[in-house]
């Protein structure tokens, strides 16, 4: 458990340098499925969030919230790659981030059936962003095996660090984590 702590915290950390949506160059199919949900700040902090936000609040939510956003995300992507677009995509995405970040660092805890809801309800919006960005030459199949893999390591990522650091201590560093969520989900919805 210790090795997925600290693999989750240089994941959550490091890896936000970059940026989606920027047009990735190469890969095709299930390795650009598969960058697209890690490269992208704003797919990486909602990810991770998600599953910090199934362990603070324990339980079945630790499979049911990840696995609601798994389900919701994959529909929107396959939306995506068919041309359905979302008015203020973008701006959904930021907010997905924003609230996690809230839900985190007040410790809201509702009954499962909410959180699997609302993080269904982001993940439409990532989801087409996805499908979006497939390329032309890309296999749909391949691409969305791709992402859905991605999404699933970063909500075990943020499950694993909610895991590591209700042991370190109860709830300050998680509600804390989810302060930095909401900040930069602040951020990414004012730039």
């Amino acid at each position: 458990m210790k090795k997925l702590s600290a693999a989750s915290l240089l994941l959550f950390f490091l890896v936000p340098a970059l940026q989606a949506h920027t047009g990735h160059d190469g890969g095709t199919g299930f390795a650009h499925g598969f960058e697209h949900p890690i490269t992208g700040l704003d797919h990486l902090l909602a990810m991770v969030a998600v599953g910090l936000w199934a362990a603070q609040i324990g339980g079945r939510a630790m499979w049911i919230v990840p696995a609601s956003f798994v389900t919701a995300m994959l529909l929107g992507g396959i939306a995506g790659m068919n041309g359905i677009a979302l008015p203020f995509m973008e701006q959904g995405i930021a907010l997905s981030v924003l609230l996690l970040g809230l839900v985190i660092a007040f410790a809201v805890r509702p009954p499962v059936y909410i959180p699997a809801m609302l993080v269904a309800a982001f993940a439409i919006f990532h989801g087409v962003a996805h499908g979006a960005e497939m390329p032309e030459t890309a296999s749909g199949f391949a691409f969305g095996i791709g992402f859905v893999i991605a999404t699933a390591l970063l909500h075990l990522a943020g499950i694993g660090l909610g895991i590591g650091l209700k042991k370190v201590s109860p709830a300050p560093l998680v509600r804390a984590c989810g302060v930095l969520v909401a900040l930069l989900g602040g951020y990414l919805l004012v730039a």
